[in-house]
């Protein structure tokens, strides 16, 4: 804690006396005053020509997530022509729209970005503006290490445009977290500095400051993108509208040395050539090393960048490689890489960078209540179905909750409704043992009558809630404040006025009215990470157990499971739904599925295919259908399942709404995305693994695919089960009850279980095992279950351990080749010495 003494007593009188002591010494250096003269001139010289950047976030969010209007995110940005085209960070304005631009003297522009290059961190917003005042920017030849620098920006808050702070350049050539080379400086670089100057004593631009480090006790260290990748960039920008770079089509690899910042003396080795590739057809290969790219030599992977930026896609340039103990040089023609395209949106609720600019009060529509909305009310979490919101302040004095209980009787007589009140403060309250109330009482309002208690919450502040009964429901509005503005007279009335703006109605008319209802009775869009976007009804939710992948209705009788795989090389549509209906008939017996004819269609723009189906392991069918399609090396497979009774109006509405609006956007895809192995196609249901208990002395062989269902990671415990779909294999070891006793107690459960259910049918016999294991053997019937199932019981003993083993299946999945594998994994049971 040494490090913050200047803030104690103690530490300022250190530093008076220090700085005392430093003006006893004589003048400072005349070199500081030359400083002090030549910082402000130079920083009045280029602050017209960097500009504050603030927008709203693009990020997606949960529908019941506010987006309000201090949900915002700033930069800086430096004007590079005076008709309003200005450099700033890519990271500062990708997720950002409503972009709005406040110059040096406070004139304020809307904005929006044109180009972005994130390889390089450097994009392009253009304002509607003349006769700005363009930087001057400088050669990155002429950067001196160790040379005063000053960074101009908008750190931390927007409060604070064009913020000064001045170091020196700690460093050239540096490769933190870029593809290019990098300066550093400690002239300090905050949050929001993000896309402003770095300049020297001139007034010249030398680079774009990008980022910090940020650490404990890791101090002025910032990085900032060199001028002369600036003006790369921004050339290609005006001739292309993008960066051009040139394409190789290898992965690279550093040195042990490069890696860690150790002159290295090794080139890069090529770790990968991707077929048919410029590298390819040159004749580089794997473990070749790189020495250099024309004339220039390479020993790192921003070595590498720097240079092949000095050519476009379509020249030819020679690389001299190493391969194993010769040299040779490598004439290629290099072609291009591909970019995603970058696509601009405007806000759906308008291009203001205040969302809610004209509304002064707020509400639900649907709910039908309203209020004040004052500008520094911030709305927070709110229930799925509306019923429940929050309110908190952006100053952090109050905040506001309003719930609405739809199931409350309007007879409720004012004591029973100020009783209510109570309890669920109690309930809400409890861990505050010091809770008193203050205020209780009926407020006999015209129209508008409500229930009032005020209390106070130990030390946190003090709370007031009020009850309305109306048209079947009971709003509760609570406002919990401070401690510290509770007390002050001024506040007291406007929290009151906030309370007492709380109507039971909702103006559909009032434009100055704020609609915060969730309710709706359209569609609603979800997108994943594959591309894949679809429509579902409202009412429908993302699994929370089952991943993001999953959807459900909001009875979860109905549900829909995507699937997204890669396309392996020569696989086609009707060989992928060939392989799910054979699957789909080896695990049902014909008795208890139906399979419908495939259904071509489009979807996507692409063929597609429908497959329906219905199953049932008893008395209840499951039906639904799944739809399967292939694109951009994609297979995508959306399964909707209901009950077989279901079929109806709602069931062709879901369908129609699903089917219409499946889409696949190749950009928004997750561009890290790589093969997905589709399991299916390697899965060998035949296949076995071998399974030990070496306690109870036994082992079998088990198919792969079965599930072992255990209490405990124990191999050796005395019961266990594999599970398959419709049936297990289970098996229990004791070695304290004989076989004799065990037979006694399996004839009395079966005859006591067929007592009770003259449906329940066995039949019992003697049996060997294993060529000579004496047995009891049951055979188990009971047809008329809820899901009807046969099962095998055998019982036998072996090295004073009694085994009991249950082969049960449903005959809904009794097929050969269940049974089959069932019978196969029981036969392979085998005693251990």
């Amino acid at each position: 804690m040494g490090k913050w003494n200047i803030y104690t007593k103690k530490g300022m009188i250190a530093l008076l006396t220090a700085f005392l002591l430093i003006s006893l010494q004589g003048p400072a250096p005349s070199y500081a005053a030359e400083l002090n003269s030549e910082v402000p001139k130079v920083v009045e010289k280029t602050s017209p020509s960097v500009v504050a950047i603030i927008g709203k976030p693009s990020k997606d969010s949960n529908k019941t997530m506010e987006k309000n209007r201090f949900n915002l995110a700033h930069g800086t940005g430096v004007i590079v022509e005076s008709n309003g085209v200005i450099v700033t960070n890519a990271h500062v304005v990708k997720d950002m729209k409503n972009i709005v631009v406040v110059t040096s003297n406070g004139t304020t522009y809307n904005g929006h970005a044109t180009n972005m290059d994130e390889e390089s961190d450097l994009a392009l917003v253009k304002i509607d503006a003349t006769g700005l005042s363009p930087a001057t920017l400088a050669s990155s030849s002429d950067i001196k290490v160790g040379e005063t620098v000053a960074a101009i920006g908008t750190p931390i808050s927007f409060a604070l445009r064009n913020s000064v702070t001045v170091g020196i350049v700690s460093g050239l050539d540096r490769s933190v977290s870029s593809q290019y080379q990098l300066i550093q400086t400690d002239a300090a670089i905050n949050p929001g500095n993000s896309g402003g100057a770095l300049i020297n004593m001139k007034g010249e631009v030398i680079g774009i400051n990008t980022m910090k480090y940020a650490e404990i006790g890791v101090e002025n260290l910032g990085f900032a993108i060199p001028i002369d990748t600036v003006k790369y960039v921004l050339k290609h920008f005006q001739l292309y509208g993008k960066v051009k770079r040139p394409y190789l089509g290898l992965e690279l690899e550093e040195s042990w040395e490069a890696v860690v910042g150790l002159p290295s003396s090794t080139g890069l080795r090529v770790a990968y050539v991707d077929p048919d590739s410029p590298a390819a057809g040159a004749g580089i290969q794997q473990d070749d090393v790189f020495v250099s790219i024309g004339t220039t030599n390479v020993k790192t992977l921003v070595d590498y960048n720097e240079a092949i930026k000095h050519y476009l896609p379509g020249d030819k340039v020679d690389i001299k490689i190493q391969s194993g103990s010769s040299a040779a040089t490598k004439s290629v023609t290099l072609g291009e890489v591909q970019q995603r395209e970058t696509k601009w949106t405007e806000d759906a609720e308008g291009s203001y960078l205040d969302a809610d600019r004209g509304k002064t009060k707020i509400g639900d529509s649907h709910l039908g209540w309203s209020m004040k909305y004052p500008a520094g009310l911030v709305k927070g979490r709110q229930s799925d179905d509306g019923d429940s919101v929050n309110f908190i302040d952006a100053k952090g004095e109050f905040s506001l909750s309003i719930t609405v209980d739809s199931k409350q009787s309007d007879e409720l007589s004012p004591s029973a409704l100020l009783s209510r009140l109570a309890s669920d403060e109690e309930d809400e309250y409890s861990d505050q043992s010091s809770a008193t109330i203050l205020e209780r009482q009926y407020v006999k309002r015209e129209g508008q009558p409500f229930a009032k208690i005020v209390s106070r919450s130990g030390d946190k502040g003090y709370v007031q809630t009020r009850g309305y009964l109306y048209k079947g429901k009971l709003y509760k509005v609570q406002l919990f404040v401070t401690k510290e503005h509770y007390n002050n007279d001024f506040k007291q009335n406007s929290y009151n006025d906030l309370l007492d703006s709380f109507k039971l109605s909702f103006d559909t008319k009032d434009e100055s009215l704020r609609d915060i209802s969730v309710y709706s009775s359209g569609n609603t869009t979800y997108t994943n990470e594959y591309g894949l976007s679809f429509a579902l009804p409202s009412n429908w939710q993302q699994g929370g157990y089952t991943g993001s992948s999953s959807f459900f209705n909001d009875d979860y009788s109905q549900a829909i499971h995507v699937r997204v795989t890669s396309a392996s090389s020569g696989d086609t549509l009707t060989a992928w739904a060939d392989r799910q209906t054979k699957q789909f008939e080896a695990q049902y017996a014909p008795k208890y599925r139906t399979m419908d004819e495939p259904v071509e269609l489009t979807l996507a723009g692409v063929p597609a295919m429908k497959l329906g189906y219905s199953n049932t392991l008893g008395k209840k069918w499951n039906a639904g259908y799944s739809l399967f399609f292939i694109k951009d090396k994609y297979k995508y497979e959306i399964g909707v399942s209901y009950p077989k009774d279901d079929k109806g109006t709602e069931l062709d509405e879901l369908e129609k709404a699903l089917t219409s609006s499946i889409k696949v956007d190749k950009d928004r895809m997750d561009q890290e995305l790589g093969f997905i192995q589709d399991l299916d196609e390697l899965a060998d249901p035949d296949r076995v693994v071998p399974f030990k208990n070496e306690k109870y002395k036994y082992a079998l062989q088990i198919p792969e695919n079965w599930t072992s269902m255990k209490s405990y990671d124990n191999k050796d415990q005395a019961n266990k089960t594999f599970v398959f779909t419709g049936g297990d294999l289970s098996i229990s070891a004791d070695s304290k009850t004989s076989f004799d006793n065990a037979i006694k107690d399996e004839d009395a459960a079966q005859k006591k279980s067929h007592t009770n259910d003259k449906e329940y049918v066995y039949s019992d016999s003697e049996v060997t095992l294993f060529q000579n294991v004496k047995a009891k053997k049951y055979d188990i019937s009971y047809a008329t279950a809820k899901i009807p199932y046969k099962e095998t019981i055998y019982i036998f003993n072996q090295n004073q351990i009694t085994y009991t083993v249950s082969l049960r299946i449903d005959e809904a999945v009794r097929t050969e080749v269940n049974e089959a594998r069932l019978t196969k994994a029981f036969e392979s049971f085998t005693f251990l010495k």
